[in-house]
């Protein structure tokens, strides 16, 4: 039997993972990594090519070794990353400086270009769907002014994911799902717009090929990988655009949320909508042919769920260990009997996208009371799961509004969708069917996709789709506590409005701040 590897290079972990080609994963390898501020370099987030890249070596040979697989018996191999990291080469194609995906040491060259190039910004996320605050060009121009020396050797930029592929087949490429998140891309034409980066005085010679997902890049000739020289090296995207087609969401006016530490609403439109005027939302092409992706992002939500459970839920971890659960299933269990409202708590933390101009309130629960019956940590818990979702709706309201696009269904996926409470809040705050996959690992599935297009053994992703994507369950809404919500989400979007004006007159300390504000 033939198999199929995807190499997720997420974040905070590199992970192996091996399916059949029926979709079923077989084994997974994984090593955390970190990635380190360098020394005087505020906000910095470098990623260690040479560390990281022996990690993904042991990852690759751990997924084998549980799988009690050769090499050989991996028919392709593809790769998925976290977005907006970058790689930069020298002409022989040797890793001179990379950056993980939220570096921000480009404050400075941020607000240089927005002062020193007047709607220049406004001008690119026309064309690219981006802003300034993760692209790729404030930051190759932070390395031309305190790097210069290292500034001048380079040839070539990649993903992280495209990285990945070049160390196992020695080709540099990119596709437009990643690449399209640096920033310098044409969400139309799908490819490099290199004029861009002539007009701010950066190099206009450094962009590699772009390839489709799915397209074959060659063979491995990596001999420290752990893979076979006859396993086939495959074109793979950005992990929420894959993630996206391992739950299915490949047709136009699809619907996905994707429920991890930070929360992304994604809804697939034609690559020839022009984005929002107000440059509220992020655009970016879809590992589909002919679709972009307009996206909201909603920061931290799985993070400050992480956060409340550690800082405030001790008990509740022991007794989850003792009855052998999940601590977020038992906090869930004690919130069920919390009304829709959650005794009017309002928290603070996520601001729903202001992509051009984006910075959030410092984190704080406004409404609290003094009666331990109502106001209480499973009052508190549920109000993080409204939350989560009405900040969701706002984003995808903004989306409709732009794209024109209707909504009657929405994929849910990754770590909050395991929550049936946070499902169901989740449909009844968008008033409408929330469906649930069976694929647990659905940014894997979707590399894994991609992998076997380019050997074949799926004509496109779309077929691949219909082969693979299982449903597990469905949530219908409740239209009465629908009506509540949009209230509830009426006076949310109040409070959070004065919470940021405490941020301007210097009060309060902001959640985050894109750079250059």
């Amino acid at each position: 039997m033939q198999y199929l590897m995807a190499i997720d290079a997420g974040t905070g972990s590199v992970r192996a993972v091996i399916f059949d080609t029926l979709g079923k994963q077989i084994s997974v390898g994984q090593r955390e990594w970190t990635h380190i501020e360098e020394q005087d370099v505020p906000n910095s987030m470098s990623f260690d090519c040479k560390k990281n890249w022996r990690l993904v070596c042991s990852c690759i040979k751990e997924a084998l070794h549980v799988a009690s697989l050769c090499p050989k018996d991996i028919a392709a191999v593809s790769a998925t990353s976290m977005r907006e990291g970058i790689v930069l080469y020298d002409d022989s194609g040797k890793e001179l400086w990379a950056v993980a995906n939220v570096d921000a040491r480009a404050d400075k060259e941020v607000r240089f270009l927005k002062e020193n190039f007047k709607g220049i910004e406004e001008e690119f996320y026309e064309l690219s769907g981006q802003t300034f605050a993760l692209g790729a060009l404030p930051r190759i121009l932070w390395l031309k002014n305190n790097r210069p020396e290292v500034y001048e050797k380079v040839a070539k930029i990649s993903m992280i994911g495209d990285w990945i592929l070049a160390r196992l087949s020695g080709v540099i490429a990119t596709d437009p799902s990643n690449g399209g998140t640096t920033g310098i891309f044409s969400l139309k034409n799908r490819d490099w717009i290199s004029d861009m980066a002539t007009k701010v005085g950066i190099k206009d010679t450094i962009f590699p090929p772009t390839l489709e997902v799915g397209t074959l890049m060659g063979s491995v000739t990596c001999k420290d990988s752990g893979l076979s020289k006859n396993t086939k090296v495959v074109m793979g995207g950005g992990d929420v655009q894959l993630g996206s087609a391992g739950l299915g969401v490949v047709e136009e006016g699809q619907v996905a949320i994707l429920g991890g530490s930070f929360w992304q609403q994604v809804v697939n439109i034609p690559s020839t909508t022009l984005p929002p005027k107000d440059m509220s939302i992020r655009v970016n092409p879809h590992v589909v042919d002919g679709l972009s992706q307009a996206e909201g992002i909603t920061f931290f939500s799985g993070l400050v769920m992480r956060w409340f459970r550690d800082a405030f839920c001790d008990l509740e971890k022991i007794e989850a260990k003792e009855r052998n659960i999940d601590a977020y299933a038992l906090l869930e269990e004690k919130s069920r009997s919390v009304p829709v409202g959650s005794y009017g708590i309002i928290p603070i933390f996520s601001d729903s996208m202001k992509y051009g101009k984006w910075y959030h309130a410092s984190p704080s629960f406004l409404n609290l009371s003094l009666d331990p019956s109502t106001c209480n940590k499973y009052s508190m818990f549920k109000s993080l799961q409204e939350n989560a979702c009405i900040v969701s709706k706002i984003n995808l309201d903004k989306i409709k509004e732009f794209s024109g696009l209707k909504i009657n269904s929405v994929v849910f996926a990754g770590g909050a969708s395991k929550g049936e409470l946070w499902c169901q809040t989740l449909a009844d705050i968008l008033g409408c069917k929330v469906k649930i996959p069976k694929v647990t690992e659905a940014t894997a599935l979707g590399a894994s996709m991609a992998a076997g297009v380019g050997v074949g053994i799926y004509a496109d992703l779309k077929s691949a789709v219909k082969e693979l994507v299982q449903w597990d369950k469905t949530y219908k809404p409740n239209m009465k506590n629908h009506k509540i919500y949009n209230d509830i989400q009426s006076n949310w979007q109040k409070a959070y409005e004065i919470q940021l004006k405490l941020v301007d007159q210097n009060i309060a300390t902001s959640l985050w701040k894109a750079p250059g504000l």
